[in-house]
């Protein structure tokens, strides 16, 4: 297995973390999602802000954009991979500081400019505490008014010259992923991901290994597999992507084509409410959807996750105790 860090990653040892791409295009953890900052580090120099993260996160983002590109840091453009809240949780207070134009696909507009929610998760599939929890996830919708816009259809976004937008639906009906075609650099969003998000315990660890999008969430697996399928033919060099961390060179070739041509096998659950029929959307968000498949066993179970992680949270112990 090659290295982490290999020729093509950042060189400032004291600036380097697993969600890092290259050398100008840096990522950080925000709770269990990652964001992406493209730009070359250095005070003043231009970037752009791939997704805004968990909520709460706000701050660490501003610190990260600081140690990059210097005091007072602000972004040129923020860019939605897609508008899931873990993906958009902090977004809303950046842009209190931030007055910057946001970037999503036109499919995506519906849920970020308070027209409808998104398609609800699926707990019941995905066999881990993060699909058993999902119900309690939030699915907006929100507005952002006059800051968002759409990306143009040939997918150039004006502040991200070297960039294209790609359509990877299947997670989100209006998901995209990033490529940078000279050195072949991707950003993936959902479209796939480098560690188990549908179990806590992978999340936990960060475990390295490639999988579709989260399933909870995921609402037209056919479209996610077309999605896998696109991003494998570019033959990206390097990829981030929005849960685990980043991979490059020899591990992301065969891991990636690994999974595309394993696709059903490896990620399509075997039941689940969107696996036989798809949510139908439009622009102006949901048209229809299959009619649920029971989850009250997968409700149980969430509850009783979340009553563990409180005890956890909350129980007294040693280190709060006198």
């Amino acid at each position: 297995m090659e290295s982490q860090f290999d020729i093509d990653a950042p060189t400032e040892t004291d600036a380097r973390t697993p969600y890092d791409v290259t050398a100008d295009v840096a990522g950080i953890k925000t709770l269990f999602v990652n964001v992406f900052f493209i730009g070359t580090p250095g005070p003043g120099n231009p970037w752009v802000l791939v997704d805004a993260g968990f909520m709460g996160y706000s701050k660490q983002i501003k610190k990260r954009a600081e140690q990059l590109f210097g005091p007072g840091a602000k972004p040129d453009a923020i860019i939605l991979t897609h508008g899931h809240a873990d993906h958009t949780g902090s977004l809303e207070t950046l842009l209190g500081e931030w007055d910057v134009p946001v970037y999503a696909h036109k499919l995506e507009l519906p849920y970020l400019q308070g027209k409808s929610s998104y398609p609800p998760p699926d707990p019941a599939i995905g066999g881990g505490g993060m699909s058993y929890m999902s119900w309690v996830f939030p699915i907006g919708p929100i507005d952002l008014g006059d800051h968002i816009q759409a990306i143009a259809d040939n997918g150039k976004i004006p502040e991200l010259p070297d960039w294209r937008a790609i359509h990877t639906p299947g997670h989100a009906p209006g998901h995209i992923s990033l490529f940078r075609d000279k050195d072949r650099t991707l950003i993936a969003g959902d479209a796939f991901v480098t560690t188990n998000q549908n179990a806590i315990t992978a999340v936990a660890t960060q475990r390295e290994e490639f999988h579709g999008p989260p399933a909870y969430f995921t609402c037209d697996w056919q479209a996610a597999k077309q999605s896998v399928l696109k991003l494998n033919n570019l033959n990206p060099s390097a990829a981030g992507t929005g849960h685990g961390v980043s991979v490059r060179g020899l591990d992301l070739k065969l891991g990636l084509n690994k999974l595309a041509h394993e696709f059903d096998a490896r990620s399509i659950p075997s039941e689940g409410r969107y696996v036989k029929q798809p949510a139908i959307t439009d622009e102006n968000g949901i048209v229809d959807m299959p009619t649920p498949v029971s989850f009250h066993v997968a409700r149980a179970i969430g509850w009783g996750l979340l009553a563990g992680v409180l005890w956890y949270a909350l129980w007294p112990n040693d280190d709060n105790t006198d």
